[in-house]
């Protein structure tokens, strides 16, 4: 047993009773942590968003130099409404050497280890800094850390290397798809359903648009191709659609959710451009058939970038070393690390638990995960002494 796993478990204890679904404030979270550094002789800085009702947060250990270590994880979680949880969410359960709690993999438990970590970090002779990045808003738009992100090089120092703990069961990820976040909504122009010729009908036209989505999805599947990632091609999916009055009336609006997860270098551009060629082709043309005034919008809500493999990064060499292996892997999901390495910062993805346990019901974090998360932190900072 690692000497700072109990303490590692007592803090997750302490961070998933916060209820920091991403829609609410997570200063309350966010107080605890700043709290519980300063006891630990760790200054914080806190990078507020605009509406001051969240913020994220930097606290570097270790000399005030460049070329240290970014350890970035987020604070805040997915809903519970609608799963059938088996206990309290915001109560950590032990059972069997798993600890359940919503946040417990994703992601509280890496930033539970990193917490647990402050004392033997102040306690060693760091000769590089370790800066700890706690950010908001990773699991809506992944945009929370971007502040903090821009401090670096500037009137912060400028790590060599940043870790990103979202869970990989503690393997090494270079590389990361894109997911952008897309809102279609057509206005059209209600009529009585017996007279179509009077109207112009929003539902069937976001339908033929979201059929022509599910169309180019299926030709994502041919390729490009990369067998790094689980699928192997990029990937289209409408999420939600909603629109129309009664079944009796031509539907005046309509709109659709949908969203495009890339391929390291497949952008979100292109898919757009795909599905802006049918609308103005098709959709369009066929909804202003009979009036000429409905209209077909499309907003890009939230484009995170992909993480692209580094091979012999700084970041992948020393999280590769620190884990013991000579291989990294690919994740299909979407994290922060773009942001980092967007900003000239390598950057790898490495933290406890498995991504198939995250946002289910019934979350959890293995005990074992945690403590092989604090002993690579043992290792981080004895290199960081070296």
């Amino acid at each position: 047993m690692h000497p700072r796993l109990a303490e590692a478990k007592t803090l997750l204890s302490r961070l998933v009773a916060f209820d920091s679904v991403s829609d609410r404030s997570n200063l309350p979270v966010i107080d605890f942590i700043e709290s519980y550094l300063a006891g630990h002789g760790a200054a914080s800085r806190r990078a507020p968003n605009a509406e001051g009702d969240k913020a994220a947060i930097l606290a570097s250990i270790g000399p005030r130099a460049d070329g240290g270590v970014v350890l970035s994880g987020h604070t805040d979680v997915v809903p519970i409404a609608g799963q059938p949880w088996s206990s309290d969410p915001y109560s950590l359960r032990e059972k069997d050497g798993l600890l359940y709690a919503r946040g417990a993999c994703d992601m509280k438990g890496f930033d539970a280890c990193v917490l647990a970590m402050a004392p033997a970090l102040q306690a060693a002779a760091l000769k590089r800094p370790v800066h700890i990045v706690l950010s908001y808003d990773e699991e809506t738009t992944c945009l929370g850390s971007r502040d903090v992100i821009a401090w670096f090089g500037k009137d912060e120092p400028r790590p060599a290397a940043a870790i990103v703990g979202e869970p990989t069961m503690m393997a090494v990820a270079d590389a990361h798809k894109s997911v952008a976040s897309i809102r279609t909504t057509v206005i059209g122009h209600e009529a009585h359903s017996a007279m179509p010729q009077l109207g112009a009908n929003a539902v069937a036209a976001a339908a033929d648009i979201v059929s022509e989505i599910g169309r180019l999805a299926r030709e994502y599947e041919k390729g490009p191709l990369d067998p790094r990632f689980t699928p192997p091609y990029s990937t289209l999916h409408v999420g939600r659609i909603q629109g129309g009055t009664a079944r009796n009336i031509l539907a005046r609006e309509c709109a659709f959710q949908w969203e495009f997860r890339g391929l390291p270098g497949a952008p979100t551009a292109s898919a757009l451009a795909k599905v802006a060629a049918y609308v103005d082709a098709v959709a369009l043309p066929r909804l202003t058939r009979f009036v000429s005034d409905p209209t077909i919008a499309t907003i890009l809500e939230v484009d995170v970038p992909p993480l692209a493999a580094e091979p012999g990064s700084a970041a992948e060499t020393l999280a590769l070393m620190l884990v013991g292996s000579n291989r990294a892997v690919a994740v299909s999901y979407a994290t922060e690390s773009g942001h980092f390495q967007a900003a000239g910062i390598p950057t790898v993805v490495c933290g406890p638990g498995s991504i198939d346990q995250a946002h289910k019901p019934d979350e959890f974090v293995a005990e074992s995960q945690l403590a092989a998360c604090l002993a690579f932190l043992d290792r981080l900072a004895a290199e960081l002494s070296r």
